[in-house]
């Protein structure tokens, strides 16, 4: 059970706020001489390990192209593309994005967005687009924060409770071959899968509605902070002319 001080340290680690990489690398060397491995055989470990989930480090290749793309204007064209749409609002696009990305992740398609791939160069860009063109003027930094957190969460969830009604998921593998294997049962993976799906759609409807809701929250955040625009104006026009 002495190996298990390994976790520790990655708590230690997490909790002073350490380089993650270092404080998983080091859990992993402390774990390994704890093991009585060689620091050889520690090394090699490490080695092995890194050239056996090599798929781990592929989103990487990723980002220079969405760099480049982002560079020759993908965002504007994907904010051009949505302030046509002037009946699409911030939180219907995003409920829309939502349930995308839900039957898509039900399919196996997990890997088609992310925040890294979708809802930072477009997802964001264009939720940020239908909001400024139902207000008729720029988000305010506050807002526009809003909307991207928003944006990255419809992906969050939509991709956490689409994935398990796939029944090739790792999520769903893993829980059978443990449950199986420790208790002696029987499960399924296509079991989980179908019990998987009323939760998806109850994911849905509840985040869905917050998505929609979202719209009157913009409203009513730019009524103040355009209310608190003008109360300024006026404090300076007024401090002006008592000059």
């Amino acid at each position: 059970m002495i190996v298990l001080l390994g976790v520790l340290v990655v708590i230690l680690g997490f909790a002073t706020r350490r380089n993650p990489l270092l404080v998983v690398g080091a859990a992993g060397i402390v774990t390994g001489l704890l093991g009585k491995l060689s620091p050889q055989e520690v090394l090699a470990t490490f080695g092995n390990s890194f050239a056996s989930a090599r798929s781990v480090t592929v989103f990487v290749i990723t980002l220079p192209v969405i760099g480049l793309l982002e560079r020759y204007g993908l965002q504007e064209q994907a904010r051009n593309l949505i302030g046509k749409l002037g009946k699409l609002t911030t939180g219907r696009f995003l409920t829309l994005y939502l349930l995308i990305r839900q039957l898509t992740a039900s399919v196996g398609l997990t890997s088609i967005g992310g925040p890294a791939q979708s809802v930072r160069p477009l997802i964001a860009p264009m939720a940020e687009a239908a909001a400024e063109a139902k207000a008729g003027r720029p988000l305010p930094q506050r807002l526009r924060e809003k909307v991207r957190s928003h944006a990255s969460g419809a992906d969050t969830i939509g991709v956490f409770f689409g994935e398990d009604c796939f029944i090739a998921i790792g999520s769903i593998l893993l829980i059978t071959g443990f449950v199986n294997s420790t208790y002696g049962q029987h499960l399924e993976p296509l079991h989980l899968a179908l019990w998987a799906i009323p939760s998806a759609i109850c994911a849905f409807l509840i985040h869905g509605a917050r998505l929609l809701n979202l719209d009157r929250q913009l409203e009513r955040e730019l009524a103040v902070a355009a209310a608190e625009n003008d109360l300024t104006a006026h404090a300076g026009l007024r401090t002006e002319d008592a000059k």
